[in-house]
C-alpha cells in the first residue's frame, strides 16, 4: 500500500498506516480492522463518516424486505461476466507467480466473479469507496492507495457509472497494473439511476472503449443486453408514477413478477452485434500497453446496426 496523498510508503503504528514522507506524515485510522485510505482533498467521501459507520453506496434494509427481494424474480441477467472471468483467470493463470489482483467495487461480490475469488493460485485485495460485507480496504478509486505497478489485474464491475471522473480512475488503474497487467471492466450504457446520489455516467461501446485507449484490447462485448434495458425501463417508467416509496416499491414488485422474462432474450441478442445500439451494459478486457488507441481507430470500430 502507499499513501493516497503523496504515494509514498505507508508504516503501521498502533491502529494507524502512517505516511513515511516528512513533508506528508499523514495518518490513517483503522475501523473493523479494515484500513481506511482516503485523500479527503480528492474525494466526495470523509474519514470520519467511515469510521462512524454511515453508509454510503450500499443501504441497509429490513430483513423481511431482503427476504422479498431475494426470492423475487430478477430483472437483472449479466449473460458473459463468467465466461469473461474464467478467460482473466486463465490469462492470470499463465503469468509468473505470486498473482495479484485488484478489485475496485469489491464490497460485494460481482457478477460471475466466485471462482477467481476461490482460486488459491490467485492473491485478491477488494476494496471500495463503502462498507460491505467483503470490504478489505476502504478507498477512493480517484486515489488508488497502492505503489505503481503493483497488480497483475484490475477488476472493476458496475463502478466506473458512481465516479465522478471516470477517465481519471482509469488511469489510476492504468498506473497499479504491471507493464503488461490485465483490466476487466464491466460498464452499463441503458440503466436507470441506481445509485441515488453516487449515480453519473453511462457509455456506449465505444465511450467505454475509449475509456480504455490506453490499452490493447483483449476481448470486448456485451454483458447485460436489450432485453434487461427493455425491462429495467419498464419498471423505472412504472415507478415514475409515484412518489411515495410504498407505492414505488410495489411498482417494482409488479415489474419484477411480469417482466423478468424480458432478460432471458440476452443469452441470444447478447451475441449479436445489433445489439450493441440498445444494450444495458458493456465489459472490456484489456492489456496495459505504451500506445494509444487514436480517435480515428476507435469511430472506425463501430459496430453496430446502422
Amino acid at each position: 500500500m502507499a499513501c493516497p496523498i503523496c504515494g509514498q510508503m505507508l508504516a503501521h503504528q498502533d491502529e494507524q498506516l502512517v505516511c513515511q514522507s516528512p513533508e506528508c506524515g499523514h495518518t490513517f485510522p483503522s475501523s473493523r480492522s479494515v484500513p481506511i485510505l482516503i485523500n479527503e482533498a480528492n474525494s466526495i467521501f470523509d474519514t470520519s463518516g467511515f469510521e462512524a459507520d454511515e453508509e454510503t453506496f450500499f443501504r441497509s434494509n429490513h430483513p423481511i424486505h431482503e427476504w422479498i427481494s431475494e426470492h423475487l424474480p430478477d430483472l437483472s441477467c449479466n449473460v458473459s461476466a463468467k465466461r469473461n472471468l474464467e478467460t482473466l483467470a486463465q490469462l492470470l493463470k499463465a503469468r509468473q507467480k505470486p498473482v495479484r489482483v485488484l478489485v475496485v467495487g469489491g464490497g460485494v461480490v460481482g457478477a460471475g466473479l466466485d471462482e477467481l475469488l476461490e482460486d488459491s493460485e490467485i492473491e485478491v485485495v477488494e476494496t471500495d469507496a463503502s462498507w460491505g460485507p467483503r470490504t478489505q480496504l476502504i478507498c477512493d478509486a480517484h486515489n488508488l492507495p497502492f505503489k505503481d505497478d503493483a497488480f497483475d489485474a484490475v477488476i472493476v464491475q458496475a463502478v466506473l457509472e458512481h465516479v465522478l471522473d471516470p477517465q481519471r480512475c482509469v488511469e489510476e488503474i492504468y498506473r497499479v497494473l504491471k507493464a503488461d497487467g490485465l483490466v476487466y471492466a464491466d460498464t452499463p450504457f441503458i440503466q436507470q439511476v441506481h445509485g441515488r446520489q453516487f449515480d453519473f455516467t453511462r457509455f456506449t461501446r465505444l465511450g467505454h472503449r475509449r475509456l480504455f485507449r490506453h490499452f490493447e484490447e483483449v476481448e470486448s462485448g456485451v454483458t447485460c443486453g436489450p432485453g434487461m434495458a427493455l425491462a429495467w425501463t419498464a419498471r423505472y417508467f412504472m415507478m415514475s408514477f409515484f412518489q411515495s416509496k410504498r407505492l414505488r416499491s410495489a411498482a417494482s414488485l409488479a415489474a419484477r413478477c411480469s417482466l423478468f422474462w424480458l432478460k432471458y432474450f440476452d443469452y441470444y441478442l447478447a451475441r449479436q452485434k445489433a445489439s450493441f445500439d440498445a444494450a444495458s451494459a458493456f465489459f472490456f478486457i484489456g492489456r496495459k500497453s505504451p500506445a494509444i488507441l487514436s480517435d480515428r481507430e476507435l469511430i472506425a470500430d463501430y459496430q453496430g446496426g446502422f
